[in-house]
């Protein structure tokens, strides 16, 4: 998402003698927010990270050529009848990468797995262009999206990149010694990435084409961060999307990275964090999201600090805009925590308007006014249906809790400002049964069968008030009909209110803090 040396002053610019990361580094900690329990015994070890051979060691080495892009459409064996196609809306399509009953060939394992190649469905974005690519990612650490990006800028095709001030810079740059340890963990697995032929060594021609943020560079591709207006960052630049040509975007809640597509690299027990993608014909929508850009990009890298990232942006209120016959509510975040027109607010006005039937696949939920929401809707009857990811759910600040109508005591034996848990738990909570290591990733609702949330957005404070974000409402009962089905295949096998592991982390703050302080 590892421990080197300094492989530009170490590694690549004079001979240097293997390194072995484990043996001379600190095992980095996990970065995952606390994963769920394995669905299957582990059976085989993380990858070991690579070594790292100096120049003069490399000579006459050649790195395996990457994997032919593995599209969707490869066969593969589904035991039973597959489920019906399902129509879309004109000018749509959405992508799922743990789905049953599609199927690719994963690059990184080179194996058939189950899912849709979302990968795949940026290439073939990209590779549609003809006058520009606009993208803004948290992370870009794909090789072959990098390159891609690459082969467009020198066909004359104007491309600009913003990214995370985090994900800025080349792992291949960094040296382990400065980074946290989920940055540690991170180029731990970006190694394994660039390792091609899998023997543990990285030369120097695997890592000058395994380091995305580099190849993007060499190519003279225009890049710049949420520091280029000068501070040191927004809160997050959180944003995910790709504006082709003015006329498409793909936009949802992956990251381009292997561990939010495909897997970790350096452990083939996981299957990437569970995430989707929409792919939207429209002008319009892309004219706005386009000007997102913009405001990201101000007069490019190196010019005069007129970047706006964060609150500097100033942003507005809710956009309509129509793709052919649906509509679509954007809004792109932060906003001030007096301003109405904040996402918590969009989010509790959509929720409220719930009458029937309310499902929900979230990878992080810690916003009190819309556990009240929730709440609300209990109370009038709708069937309600919350997925929460396993590590997220547990954690001291989670809205899960609420749901649950529990209050849970943080390291310090400190209970949440103004925390209002449930006097009645909602029955319909769970968590999801992944791979270890792998998130639920989502930031989804669909209402009553007919409206989708979607984005960047995760439900927090901080996605409202800090980070560069979309979110986006999309009015399609065709549309919901996918994402229902997405959220039935998370449900079947899912665990259903205070899991074991909880009850035991429950029963230890007990014992440790007793009732807890409340926090003022």
């Amino acid at each position: 998402m590892v421990g080197l040396q300094d492989l530009i002053s170490d590694g690549l610019h004079q001979p240097a003698e293997p390194l072995t990361i484990g043996a001379s580094e600190p095992g980095p900690a996990p970065h995952r927010l606390e994963p769920g329990p394995p669905t299957r015994k582990r059976s085989q070890p993380r990858r070991p990270a690579p070594k790292i051979l100096g120049l003069s060691a490399c000579l006459g080495l050649t790195a395996c050529l990457g994997v032919a892009l593995g599209g969707c459409s490869q066969a593969g064996r589904i035991i039973g009848q597959p489920p019906e196609a399902l129509p879309l809306p004109p000018g749509f399509a959405v992508a799922f990468n743990h789905r049953a009953d599609h199927h690719y060939r994963s690059p990184i394992s080179q194996q058939d797995r189950a899912g849709d190649d979302l990968e795949a469905m940026l290439l073939t974005a990209i590779d549609s262009a003809n006058r520009e690519v606009l993208v803004a990612v948290q992370e870009l650490s794909l090789p072959r999206v990098a390159e891609a990006l690459v082969a467009k800028q020198r066909q004359g095709v104007r491309v600009r990149v913003v990214l995370e001030n985090t994900y800025s810079t080349p792992w291949s740059e960094e040296h382990s010694a400065d980074l946290s340890s989920h940055l540690r963990l991170r180029r731990q697995q970006l190694m394994a990435l660039a390792d091609r032929d899998h023997n543990g060594v990285l030369s120097p021609d695997e890592i000058e084409r395994g380091d995305a943020v580099a190849i993007l560079q060499r190519g003279q591709v225009p890049l710049i961060d949420d520091s280029e207006d000068g501070s040191a960052g927004s809160g997050l630049m959180h944003a995910k999307f790709l504006v082709i040509d003015r006329k498409l975007v793909v936009t949802g809640s992956a990251n381009f990275t292997p561990s939010c597509i495909h897997g970790d690299p350096d452990d083939p027990r996981t299957r990437g964090n569970v995430n989707h993608l929409l792919r939207i014909e429209s002008p319009a929508l892309a004219d706005r999201f386009g000007a997102e850009f913009n405001r990201f990009w101000g007069d490019g890298p190196g010019g005069s600090s007129d970047s706006q990232f964060g609150l500097s942006k100033q942003q507005g209120g809710v956009d309509t805009v129509m793709v052919g016959r649906t509509r679509v509510r954007l809004l792109f975040a932060p906003h001030r925590r007096k301003d109405p027109q904040h996402g918590l607010n969009l989010l509790a006005q959509v929720l409220a308007g719930s009458k029937r039937r309310l499902d929900l696949a979230l990878f992080v939920f810690s916003a009190q006014n819309l556990t009240t929401t929730v709440g609300q809707l209990k109370a009038k009857g709708v069937q309600i249906r919350l997925l929460a990811d396993p590590g997220f759910a547990n954690r001291p600040f989670s809205e899960v809790l609420d749901l649950l109508g529990l209050t849970l005591p943080d390291r310090h034996c400190k209970l949440e400002a103004g925390n209002q848990p449930l006097a009645a738990p909602l029955e319909g909570v769970a968590t999801p049964r992944l791979a270890g290591g792998d998130k639920l990733h989502h930031k989804v609702a669909v209402i009553d069968n007919r409206t989708v949330v979607t984005g960047s957005f995760n439900w927090s404070p901080s996605a409202a008030h800090q980070n560069d974000e979309v979110l986006m409402v999309i009015d399609s009962p065709p549309l919901a009909a996918h994402f229902t089905r997405e959220i039935d295949r998370l449900w079947a096998g899912a665990e259903l209110g205070i899991t074991p592991r909880l009850q035991r982390k429950l029963a230890r703050l007990k014992q440790q803090c007793g009732s807890g302080v409340q926090r003022v």
